[in-house]
This record gives C-alpha cells, sequence and structure tokens, in this order.
C-alpha cells in the first residue's frame, strides 16, 4: 500500500516484507486477470483501466517471458483482480492475497482520487491531466508488484519504495511525469528501477526464493 505520510514500523513492518510469489503457475507462466468496473464514488476516469493494463505489461516484459498476463473469463476465475475504490486515509492502494481454487492470488485495490491525496498530490494533479494519470499508473505498477510477490524498499528511485520512509513524494511521481510527453507514452515507459527488476528475479527467476504472503501496505 502506498500511504501518504504513515511510517511502517516493528513486527508488523517486517511481517509485510514477507512475500510469496503468485501460483503455483504453469510452464508457460499465464496469470489471469480481472479489472473491475470502477466503484460510483472512486472518482476514476474512464482511462483508468487502460492504464492498470499497462502496468500489467510492464511487469510482462519486465519478466523476461516468465509471466504472461491474460483476460479471466470472469472475476472469481482470476488469479489477479483489480478494483477500484473511494478515497480513505490518504492511503493511494492496498493489495491483499486470496486463495483461488487453492493457488496464491492477490486482490489490488486502487484509490484514483488524486483530490485526496494531500494538497501537493492533488493540486499538481488537479493542473496535469498527465501527472494525475502517473500517479495512478505507478500506483497499480506499486500495489501489482505486490500481487506478484515485491516486499516494499527504502530505495527512493525502486517504484516499490515506501512511503512511510518520507522524501519527496510529489518528485516520486513528477520524475516519471518528465519523462512522458503524451498520455500513449506511459505505455512504453515502465518505471520499473534495476532495484524492482532484482526482486522481480529473485521471485520468478530460475533461483527463486518462495515466501510467505501477506497483506502489503
Amino acid at each position: 500500500m502506498l500511504v501518504f505520510a504513515e511510517a511502517l514500523v516493528g513486527a508488523a513492518g517486517a511481517r509485510a516484507q514477507m512475500l510469496a510469489p503468485l501460483g503455483p503457475l504453469d510452464a508457460d507462466g499465464v496469470v489471469s486477470y480481472f479489472i473491475a468496473t470502477p466503484a460510483e464514488d472512486a472518482q476514476a476516469k474512464p482511462g483508468d483501466a487502460e492504464l492498470a493494463l499497462w502496468a500489467l505489461e510492464s511487469w510482462e516484459r519486465a519478466a523476461g517471458g516468465a509471466l504472461k498476463f491474460v483476460p479471466a473469463a470472469g472475476e472469481s476465475e482470476a488469479l489477479v483482480r483489480v478494483y477500484w475504490v473511494p478515497a480513505a486515509g490518504g492511503q493511494y492502494g492496498e493489495m491483499r492475497p486470496l486463495d483461488v481454487r487453492g493457488r496464491r492470488g492477490a486482490a489490488v485495490y486502487i484509490r484514483p482520487d488524486t483530490a485526496a491525496l494531500g494538497p501537493d498530490i492533488a493540486a499538481a494533479a488537479r493542473l496535469d491531466a498527465l501527472f494525475r494519470d502517473t500517479v495512478v499508473y505507478l500506483t497499480c505498477l506499486h500495489e501489482l508488484g505486490h500481487a506478484l510477490g515485491l516486499a516494499h524498499t527504502a530505495a527512493f528511485e525502486d517504484v516499490m519504495y515506501f512511503f512511510g520512509f518520507g522524501g519527496d513524494i510529489g518528485e516520486f511521481f513528477g520524475r516519471y511525469r518528465r519523462t512522458v510527453e503524451k498520455r500513449d507514452d506511459i505505455r512504453g515507459r515502465s518505471g520499473l528501477s534495476a532495484g524492482d527488476l532484482a526482486q522481480l528475479e529473485g521471485l520468478y527467476g530460475p533461483d527463486a526464493v518462495r515466501g510467505e504472503l501477506t497483506v502489503a501496505n
């Protein structure tokens, strides 16, 4: 979960880092997904589902053939599910584990109402539609990273960086925003760091280490 100005400390913080990969998956690494219709009060925009899809594509490309995301026949069949939900306490999003017929899946909750994410983010998003889409895209990328099993990091350059460590949160999004000139550019600029890719390799590469999944903040 990306949370505005909230610190994660103590044993609970340590447990939240014990994440596990999806699956078990078949030899082709197929991961079925479902992107829900937004809740009426989520303040989502018509193109937000596309941002979530682009985030899935970014993780798929980064996995180098180990993962293949395909639309599920229905919500109950999906291993990964994306939901658009109303603002709550400055949260950007959250991932919760699912048991899908004996396999580890994940439900991802995205809060696209940038007006509720603090005055600085709200103002920037109000003035710049691409900044707003950057926030939603990177939130999808972060929470889907948790769905895949990636943990929070303390490295500001990582999309998996935890805001509780502080830093310039506006710049976290702003640096990515400066790399895109139009909305379609987002599809080709993953926003993933070397650290993010190393975590992904550790989970889905040939020497992957399996862990235990908990709710990810």
